[in-house]
């Protein structure tokens, strides 16, 4: 009998289908808040063209959640020589599925549906026994699964929508008596009339509010609002939208001071089991997520009670039929109170595909900050030329500090869709983890790292 390793990726796959051996198909369709939006009424507006063929390529990030039993589908054939580091570091690389076809603005899910030659492939894995894993399930995967025959390792599209809008997350902090700021969900126009006039107050004395998307991501779907007349004329607009629908899809709060954003993960299992994965501070800017710095500098008592959290938000979600990965948006204050709850987000997150190479590269006696840096490109990078450029600060096999590429395919993403011309230059996103013995050394090379790459 094969001896399996406890890993993220054992434990995860024993949650989600019962079995630490399991096959799972991996499919990285990130930003799936964007099909959960699709007919609510909000804030949330359309992406870049650019901007979207980035954050398609994000499906790359899937290579290191999965190991060598395990499947991932991408859009496109990753960089020969990244793989070859990948497999270099001695990771276990997937089998990997590429759609006939892939169109930049399509996220994978679309490119793999829109390809027979894929379904077929996908069929096959089914009566294989192999199950479907994707970032978030939304109407795509569903039908994915169903033309393919692969059963889901996670719960119908339905349920993950629901437990996803930051509407459920608000009244789940009431009902759960977790400390939270002062606001309100909005699911009717009269809801959001109250939260307006409860809002007016705030602005009154001199105190800022934040409007939320119930599906917004990444900084889009969110407004901070300052003063009152900003705040009228929003609401002027949503209710004009609202006219008709005679709902909407908002959450109303204080915009609290704060010394700290934190992220946490636990994943609960289809038995209803919880188990937290780890705390990180979360890097934003702006309500855009930037990364993560790792081992979080919280006192015992913090831990315990986001421990603490995360058992009654996992006991809750599994009690309304979710199971699998959940990320947890969390703050602390000046005075270093925790508000364990401001948002959920019940699916991967940019932490969950770090795991396993965190666990490798980031253990004991290491710091740790996950990042993307921005390049400035007027012609595609190979990332042979990448690795030469950065020798001396990525990990390899005979160093134990430096940069571990997590994703290769943002960098050239963006030159998808520029067209034919050469003069235009674009911005691609180079994502991963520096690792340092102290947080000295890893300021030290997260600029030099920076400083390279700005000269590319």
């Amino acid at each position: 009998m094969r001896v399996l390793p406890d890993n993220f990726n054992t434990r995860l796959k024993s949650a989600l289908v019962g079995t630490a051996d399991a096959s799972l198909v991996f499919l990285g369709n990130f930003e799936v808040e964007g099909q959960w939006a699709i007919g609510e009424l909000g804030l949330r507006g359309i992406a870049l063209e650019t901007g979207r063929a980035v954050v398609n390529r994000m499906d790359e990030f899937a290579l290191l959640l999965a190991t060598e039993t395990d499947h991932v589908v991408l859009k496109q054939d990753p960089d020969e020589g990244y793989l070859g580091y990948l497999a270099d570091l001695g990771l276990e690389l997937p089998r990997i599925i590429i759609p006939g076809r892939q169109d930049p603005h399509r996220v994978v899910t679309e490119d793999a549906l829109a390809d027979p030659a894929t379904i077929t492939r996908l069929a096959q894995l089914a009566n294989e026994g192999c199950w479907l894993s994707p970032h978030g399930v939304s109407t795509l995967e569903e039908q994915l699964a169903g033309r393919s025959g692969l059963r889901l390792a996670a719960p119908g599209a339905a349920i993950c929508k629901a437990v996803n809008s930051k509407i459920y997350s608000r009244r789940l902090a009431d009902e759960l008596g977790l400390r939270q700021a002062p606001g309100w969900a909005c699911d009717t126009p009269a809801e959001l009339d109250e939260a307006v006039a409860g809002a007016r107050a705030l602005l009154a004395v001199d105190r800022k509010v934040v409007v939320k998307d119930a599906f917004g991501v990444s900084g889009k779907g969110i407004a901070v609002i300052e003063t009152e007349d900003r705040l009228g004329r929003l609401h002027r607009m949503i209710a004009r939208r609202a006219a008709e629908q005679r709902r909407v899809g908002l959450v109303v709060e204080e915009w609290v001071p704060k010394a700290a954003d934190l992220n946490y993960q636990f994943t609960v299992s289809r038995a209803g089991a919880v188990r937290i994965d780890f705390v990180k501070q979360a890097l934003t800017d702006g309500g855009v997520h930037k990364g993560h710095r790792f081992p979080v500098s919280l006192t015992a008592a913090q831990l315990d009670e986001l421990g603490e959290a995360a058992q009654r938000i996992g006991g809750r979600l599994a009690g309304d039929g979710y199971f699998g990965v959940v990320g947890v948006d969390a703050l602390v204050d000046p005075e270093g109170g925790l508000f364990p709850l401001v948002e959920i987000n019940a699916r991967n997150n940019m932490s969950t595909y770090q795991a396993l190479v965190q666990a490798t590269f980031a253990g004991a006696g290491k710091v740790a900050l996950a990042r993307h840096y921005v390049l400035r490109l007027r012609t595609e990078l190979a990332f042979d030329d990448l690795r030469r450029l950065l020798h001396g600060v990525m990990i390899d096999r005979n160093t134990e500090c430096g940069l571990l590429v997590n994703n290769f395919a943002t960098v050239n993403a963006a030159g998808a869709v520029r067209g034919a011309s050469t003069e235009r230059s674009f911005d691609g996103r180079l994502y991963g983890m520096v690792v340092a013995r102290s947080s000295d050394e890893l300021t030290a090379l997260d600029d030099e790292i920076t400083a390279r790459l700005a000269v590319v």
